[in-house]
Order: structure tokens, then C-alpha cells, then sequence
């Protein structure tokens, strides 16, 4: 007989990923499924089997092609003329955090478990981070 997952059966381990030389796509997708926990053998859709990640290095991430230049993100404050259009190389300067966070946004699902999924999440835009002790308790670091 199969059972159904219960919440209090998740384990969440934690992951570091260092961003430094990686391609934004192929790592965001990555970062996705560890944030849904597909990989896990109990992964059901309606629950929240994810793991924590932290993601140092952000702004050294790399993009393939002309998306530096030709990559552009929006954003609307909702007054006439509101729209700004911002590059991936301003965006880069300006917050590199947010060019990794909107990457991984968009490949999660869209349904009322993505903000904790997101929350999961810890970008730092360098090698310095607060979580090192959480991975010295599992000899990850």
C-alpha cells in the first residue's frame, strides 16, 4: 500500500553552491529542483520537500551569447509611464543577487509554494556569507 507524505517526514539538508564561473540557466535549474526536492524519493507536488540553498559569488555568474547587452528586465509601478527597463549588465552592477533570484523565480511553479520555496533561498553576491555553521555541522565547507 503506498502512503502519502506528511510534513513532519521532510528532512531539509542544506547546500552551498559557489556561482563563480557557471552559467546563469544551467545553475538556476539546478537551484530549482533542490528548492522543490524533486530529487527526493517522497516528492509530492502539494507539499514543500525542498532543501536550503545558499548561493555565493553572484555577481560572477556567467551568461552565454550577447545577454549582457540584450537581456532586459522590467518593471512597472503601476503609475502611466511607470515602465523601467533595466540591461543584465546594469541589473548586474546595481544588485547581482536579483539577476540569480529572477532566474530561479521563473523556473519554479506558480502556485502559493513558490515565496517559501524562494525563502529557502540565500544569495550573497560574495564569498562572505552568514550560514557557515551550518555547513561545518555537516562537513560541507
Amino acid at each position: 500500500m503506498t502512503t502519502s507524505t506528511k510534513k513532519s517526514e521532510i528532512v531539509r539538508k542544506w547546500h552551498l553552491i559557489d556561482a563563480k564561473g557557471k552559467t546563469l540557466g544551467r545553475m538556476s535549474s539546478d537551484v530549482a529542483e533542490l528548492l522543490m526536492g524533486k530529487s527526493k524519493s517522497y516528492f509530492v507536488r502539494n507539499l514543500d520537500c525542498g532543501d536550503y540553498v545558499v548561493i555565493i559569488n553572484a555577481k560572477e555568474v556567467k551568461t552565454t551569447g550577447k545577454k549582457e547587452l540584450q537581456k532586459e528586465y522590467f518593471r512597472y509601478s503601476g503609475y502611466p509611464g511607470g515602465l523601467t527597463r533595466e540591461t543584465l549588465q546594469n541589473l548586474r552592477i546595481r544588485k547581482p543577487q536579483e539577476v540569480i533570484v529572477h532566474a530561479v523565480k521563473g523556473m519554479l511553479p506558480q502556485n502559493k509554494l513558490r515565496d517559501t520555496m524562494l525563502g529557502r533561498m540565500f544569495v550573497f553576491k560574495d564569498a562572505d556569507h552568514t550560514y557557515g555553521e551550518k555547513f561545518k555541522s555537516e562537513g560541507i565547507k
